[in-house]
């Protein structure tokens, strides 16, 4: 499932899919005008599908107890505090 997940939320397997659906349009007549519009809805979809995805990781996440990573991460970010 995670490898699922992975796939949709990457922007290189959106801009295969994108490559993929621009040739066939091209290649059975329509214009480059049509194809660019599509292009266009699939990685709108697809931005939407990876944030919908991502906040359900982080709200899943946040349920189980499992976001030690992210306030550990949160720590790392703080600069130094300044000596006096």
């Amino acid at each position: 499932m995670e490898d699922i997940i992975r796939k949709l939320t990457s922007r290189k397997f959106w801009t295969a899919i994108i490559a993929f659906v621009t040739g066939l349009l091209i290649y059975f007549g329509k214009t480059a005008e049509d194809a660019e519009k599509i292009a266009a809805l699939i990685m709108s979809g697809a931005s939407m599908l990876a944030y919908i995805i991502g906040e359900g990781l982080v709200d899943a996440a946040s349920v189980s107890g499992d976001n030690h990573m992210y306030f550990q991460a949160k720590e790392e970010e703080k600069p130094p505090e300044e000596e006096g």
